[in-house]
């Protein structure tokens, strides 16, 4: 059984496939091998929230549980173990998949405690940690791209780690995490590390962003307002690619890392499962096809495109001054567009931070209870 066509073609088009779930279930029942060999599945990412419900479900962990309570671990340790235990999993699965693309894929992300996402230092010593632990050459660690997030990444970068910046809702934020990831190179080159060993993706959310600014529209409730839903998300992360192009095909700051073989921070669409039944299940995907770009997406978002996502090449380059005008109309209709970001971001945090505190509770209660 080979590739299925509708993904493939996503993938000739320059959009690297990656899975948004990881479970143990999905590694050791061979569901996420599978996933490779017939969806062009070439990256994973996880998040707090995926690894709360990974662990929520099913028996996979019990033994490796029993394990650790048995041996007088704190939660803290434990939920260590557990989630970089599957990440490196993940990580041999890809291996393949990062060596035949010269580390550009085959990749698979873990994402410092959510709980830091304001703390520069700690969140650097999170990232190094992390990537001691996992050691695997095709590990990407997630960063937010908050304030306090940018020194972390350039510092991450600058020690030669490879990051995934994550929680990315607008373009201004974007070009800070550009700038932010160009600072890193230059701090990398300076003390003499191989630049080409060093990878990042930007991930730009974007469904999250449709529903927010449809519910200001609907609220607005004028025929100019309600016409412009369902389009902030795909403009967004439209004005967003052209501001990669800006930086990385065409300005010299650029150009003197890339002679000393630096690679693009590739944008990574991310939250592209679509919220609203109204839009097509596949919008975020066909409308988002451009060179150099990954998309992660849920299962069932990959089950559709495979299904029926028409994939006519190239649908981003172009389209920035079309964008643009979305945003221009949104503000004249009334939408607080600054205020829309900031209320995503802390959202965004908000909702990890949950999760997280969710699955610590819930495996010391575990723990607790295998220690009885």
């Amino acid at each position: 059984m080979g590739q299925n066509a509708h993904l493939a073609e996503l993938s000739k088009a320059g959009v690297s496939v990656w899975l948004d779930d990881l479970s143990r279930d999905r590694i050791e029942s061979g569901n996420l091998a599978e996933l490779v060999a017939t969806r062009s599945v070439v990256g994973v990412t996880t998040n707090p929230t995926i690894f709360a419900g990974a662990m929520s479900k099913g028996h996979a962990y019990d033994a490796q549980i029993r394990e650790l309570a048995g041996r007088g671990a704190d939660v803290t340790d434990a939920v260590k173990v557990l989630t970089t235990d599957d990440v490196r999993a993940a990580c041999d699965v890809l291996a393949p998949q990062f060596q035949s693309s010269a580390g550009v894929d085959g990749r698979v992300s873990i994402e410092v405690d959510p709980r830091l996402a304001h703390e520069t230092d700690d969140t650097i010593a999170q990232a190094v940690g992390l990537w001691k632990i996992v050691d695997r050459p095709n590990l990407l660690i997630k960063i937010p791209g908050t304030k306090a997030g940018l020194p972390a990444i350039a510092k991450a970068i600058g020690e030669g780690i490879s990051v995934n910046v994550t929680l990315i809702f607008s373009v201004d934020r974007h070009r800070e995490v550009i700038d932010a990831y160009l600072t890193g190179l230059e701090t990398a080159k300076a003390a003499g590390h191989d630049l080409s060993t060093i990878f990042s993706v930007a991930s730009f959310f974007v469904s999250r962003v449709d529903t927010e600014i449809d519910a200001r529209l609907e609220k607005i409730g004028t025929p100019e307002a309600l016409e412009l839903r369902g389009k902030a998300g795909v403009s967004n992360a439209r004005l967003a690619y052209a501001a990669y192009q800006e930086v990385f095909e065409g300005s010299a700051r650029w150009a003197a890392l890339a002679e000393a073989g630096a690679n693009v921070q590739r944008p990574l669409w991310a939250s592209t499962g679509v919220k609203n039944p109204d839009y097509p299940d596949t919008l975020y995907v066909t409308e988002l096809v451009a060179a150099n770009t990954v998309n992660t997406m849920p299962e069932k978002t990959i089950e559709a495109v495979a299904d029926h996502g028409e994939i006519a090449g190239d649908t981003i380059v172009g389209t920035a001054a079309a964008s643009q005008q979305v945003f221009d109309r949104l503000a004249a209709v009334g939408v607080d567009l600054a205020d829309v970001f900031q209320v995503l971001e802390d959202e965004g945090v908000d909702k990890f931070e949950k999760s997280w505190s969710e699955l610590l509770e819930a495996l010391d209660g575990e723990l607790s209870a295998n220690r009885g």
